[in-house]
């Protein structure tokens, strides 16, 4: 796919450096020949661009990319204009970074296809960890449920999958179990790629080990509650 990312600070190369490792085309727009400079060796285009001049928009190639995002986060007014302009534009499919819920509520009245909250969701990931003592991931699927992946606590280590009974006894739906197999490359450096282990043919029985990771579905006050449980 081809992505136009405009707004190249911390947040929007990071991205534009990702979906480029992805294998993905990505062309960087930014006003600050800083920024331009700092990414142009690692993206396939960039321009110098003031992107909240309607003029300045037009030179981009805005019909040929998939997607377009506004990662602008620092400058409110400039993120705000970017976007209006760009729906004014035509552009077909839009996202946006929001930095609070002002900037949220008015990405919201543009209608864009999706609102990006990178601070908020890192706020909160960073707040469930400090809170289980757990290095987690969560991905939302409502105000309530999430997806959540974590390092298994030594309390499940030497115990099956099955005698687990997570959905009986945590309300906890399992998804998957990876296991993390070390292996070595052509030049000798170990590393460790995970390895899914569950769901598999007789997964029930598979015996966690520490390092184990479990990737659960529920509702985000079982989650905490299993941990007080095994705490």
């Amino acid at each position: 796919m081809r992505y136009l990312v405009i707004g190249l600070g911390i947040y929007g190369s990071n991205l534009a450096r990702d979906l480029t490792d992805m294998g993905h085309e990505v062309i960087g727009v930014d006003v600050n020949q800083t920024h331009i400079d700092e990414i142009k060796d690692y993206i396939s285009t960039v321009y110098l661009v003031d992107s909240t001049e309607e003029a300045a928009l037009a030179v981009l190639p805005l019909r040929n990319v998939d997607v377009v995002i506004v990662a602008i986060g620092e400058n409110f007014g400039a993120s705000v204009r970017t976007v209006a302009l760009l729906k004014k534009m035509g552009v077909a499919c839009l996202y946006a970074r929001a930095i609070d819920d002002l900037h949220y509520a008015i990405l919201e009245g543009f209608h864009v296809q999706r609102i990006l909250t990178p601070e908020q969701r890192a706020a909160r990931d960073l707040a469930h960890e400090m809170e289980l003592g757990a290095a987690i991931q969560s991905l939302e699927v409502d105000d309530a449920h999430y997806v959540i992946k974590f390092d298994t606590p030594a309390y499940f280590h030497g115990i099956a999958v099955k005698d687990l009974r997570l959905d009986e006894n945590f309300r906890l739906h399992l998804v998957a179990v990876a296991r993390r197999t070390g292996s070595t490359n052509i030049l000798g450096v170990k590393h460790h790629e995970p390895e899914v282990v569950y769901p598999a043919k007789d997964a029930g029985e598979t015996v966690v080990q520490p390092g184990d990771v479990f990737t659960v579905f529920g509702a985000l006050a079982d989650f905490r509650a299993m941990y007080r449980h095994i705490s």
